[in-house]
């Protein structure tokens, strides 16, 4: 029997790739023509209470850095720990043709939303977590993926969903995968379009060559969000990389850095000049903390959440 060399597989999986999405350009043209009413520049996020006074910077938690995956009682916890919101992810990915996502079920969503209302949280954006070790490159069903996120962010009236390119779409370690990367990026920009909403891409590119990569996308549909950590491990200047970016092509920021210390302990982050140049910028909306855990406690959630949470309150609120 005949093995396919790597470069047969790539074209395999780019026939393939071209094939699905054909297939799904139908909910395509059917979201250009849905009465969702979010614009590309806005960012609204899922089921604001009326109560919450309007802030120019918001907290939120990643549902599965605190145990709860696609768990209303992530609102609980939120609320206990002290956040305005809730970053809610799609759910596991694995070998499945899509993501293990509950929220298309009616009974369970209105769940979510009625615990949302209830602890005065927002759900500040929608994650396809899945992707920091799946392969957004090589999967042939990102397609399917995509759209299922998009109508998971539509019927929660959520304008931004977070999308990270992971180990396996590392850009750096992995130029030749770029073409098929930008090629898909444009496919999931032209679904965002339709939709009215906005994916944030996490890569390890640094600010100026996450630039060029939007501008190869050409879509202000597909944007950065940007991570802490990520500039900080590459020993980036944080300041430097937030002002390259700019305003406009900043959706949302994981504020935290790699585990180890608090953020009010970290001798890495000055939170202070970062909210100046953030001000400066002009820029406003959801900082989510996903890490920056103490090592001598990594398991205490109310803890480390509940820290990070008083923590960035005290210098952007």
């Amino acid at each position: 029997m005949k093995t396919k060399n790597k470069k047969d597989k790539m074209t395999y999986t780019r026939r393939n790739f071209i094939a699905k999405s054909a297939l799904l350009a139908g909910s395509t043209a059917l979201l250009h023509g849905n009465n969702f009413a979010l614009k590309a520049d806005s960012f609204i996020c899922g089921d604001k209470n009326d109560r919450m006074p309007e802030k120019r910077y918001h907290i939120a938690v990643c549902d599965w850095m605190i145990l709860k995956r696609q768990n209303a009682g992530a609102f609980r916890l939120a609320s206990e720990i002290g956040a305005d919101g809730v970053e809610v992810d799609m759910g596991g990915l694995g070998d499945r043709e899509t993501f293990d996502n509950k929220l298309l079920d009616p009974v369970i969503r209105k769940h979510f939303q009625d615990e949302a209302k209830k602890y005065n949280l927002e759900i500040c954006s929608i994650a396809m977590s899945g992707f920091y070790s799946q392969s957004f490159a090589e999967r042939e069903t990102v397609p399917l993926m995509i759209r299922d996120c998009i109508n998971t962010m539509k019927l929660l009236n959520v304008s931004v969903a977070f999308l990270p390119l992971g180990v396996k779409g590392d850009l750096i370690k992995y130029p030749e995968l770029r073409p098929v990367i930008i090629e898909r990026l444009k496919m999931a920009a032209e679904m965002a379009e339709a939709a009215g909403v906005i994916i944030g891409i996490e890569t390890a590119l640094d600010a100026e060559g996450e630039v060029k990569l939007l501008d190869d996308i050409g879509s202000t549909a597909v944007r950065v969000y940007f991570n802490f950590a990520n500039a900080l491990q590459q020993k980036r200047n944080l300041i430097s990389e937030l002002q390259i970016l700019g305003k406009d092509r900043i959706c949302q920021i994981h504020c935290t850095d790699v585990d180890g210390v608090t953020l009010e302990n970290n001798p890495r982050i000055n939170m202070a000049e970062v909210k100046k140049t953030l001000d400066k910028m002009g820029w406003s909306g959801w900082l989510v903390i996903e890490r920056s855990r103490d090592a001598n406690q990594p398991h205490d959630i109310k803890g480390n959440f509940g820290a990070n949470t008083r923590f960035l309150k005290s210098v952007f609120q």
